[in-house]
């Protein structure tokens, strides 16, 4: 059964800690994944890498064996729980795709408990704690839609966020939602110089994705604090959910597990982009200096 592009749909995004046992990170998931349903969520989004805590604030070889296959054991698991309660689960994931190529992933899992596609993240960051370029191979995927049983959606990874470039090309495939699972936090030493406006930044380069777009988005992040006192992240939570001209219809705390469904409604995208017509409008015959690098 497809979806129809004019019936509502739900929402549910799970926002939660992470210990250092993966079993007890996918069966807490499980757990808040079956609440989400139980809350009305037809489509359930976890944060990125939620099987493990945040592994890229460190170079260690080692850490490469919390990578797994796609299709694979947790894919598995969370197709199970997906046919079982009639849902869809965006899963993001640790892809072991061959020996020496390891991605950031995020599987789509229809509610027939079968993966429908996969979307490997593009944009891979390497700043302080946030290492990622020593694990992740850039996604090669390009920007895709799926089309579930409740909804065709968007999804991007964590630092694909902060471009639009990435968000209008998803929106341009007729998505209705886009999704952003993510890991992100506050250095120790910034957090009170800068945490509230880097936390504002986050909210608002993807309140803009949704405005200027006319398309609901989802980031559902994750909480708690990883690593040693001193040099560690502490992760701010935050997750939200935003309406085609960003207005926020769901947000969660800075420090809480917590679960966030809402309804989104495909007619709000239809009236904003009728008053608001960014697509209409745009000048796709002088864009092309736009795959320059710079522009001297």
């Amino acid at each position: 059964m497809e979806f129809s592009s004019k019936e509502k749909f739900r929402v549910g995004l799970v926002q939660m800690s992470c210990s250092l046992d993966p079993n007890e990170n996918v069966e807490k998931a499980i757990w808040r994944i079956r609440e989400a349903a139980a809350r009305g969520a037809q489509i359930v989004c976890l944060q990125e890498l939620f099987r493990s805590q945040y592994f890229c604030r460190e170079e260690n070889a080692e850490l490469f064996a919390l990578a797994e296959p796609i299709p694979g054991p947790t894919t598995e698991t969370l197709g199970r729980i997906a046919r079982e309660l009639g849902i869809v689960i965006v899963a993001s994931l640790f892809e072991r795709r061959a020996a020496g190529i390891y991605h950031n992933t995020a599987a789509v899992i229809g509610a027939d408990g079968e993966i429908q596609g996969i979307y490997r993240k593009m944009h891979i960051p390497d700043d302080p704690l946030y290492f990622e370029k020593f694990y992740f191979t850039p996604g090669d995927t390009g920007f895709l839609n799926f089309n579930t049983r409740f909804a065709r959606v968007g999804v991007l990874v964590c630092w694909d966020q902060w471009y639009p470039e990435a968000a209008r090309l998803s929106s341009l495939s007729g998505a209705n939602i886009l999704f952003y699972p993510t890991a992100i936090g506050w250095h120790p030493s910034e957090k009170a110089q800068y945490g509230t406006a880097q936390l504002d930044a986050w909210r608002t380069i993807q309140r803009a994705h949704a405005i200027a777009n006319g398309i609901y988005v989802a980031a559902v992040n994750r909480v708690g604090f990883e690593g040693p006192p001193d040099h560690g992240l502490e992760f701010w939570g935050s997750s939200f959910i935003s309406d085609p001209f960003g207005q926020l219809i769901a947000e969660a705390s800075c420090t809480n597990e917590e679960i966030l469904v809402a309804e989104c409604d495909p007619r709000r995208m239809e009236e904003v982009r009728r008053n608001w017509p960014f697509l209409r409008d745009r000048r796709i015959d002088a864009y092309s200096p736009i795959l320059k690098r710079w522009i001297d």
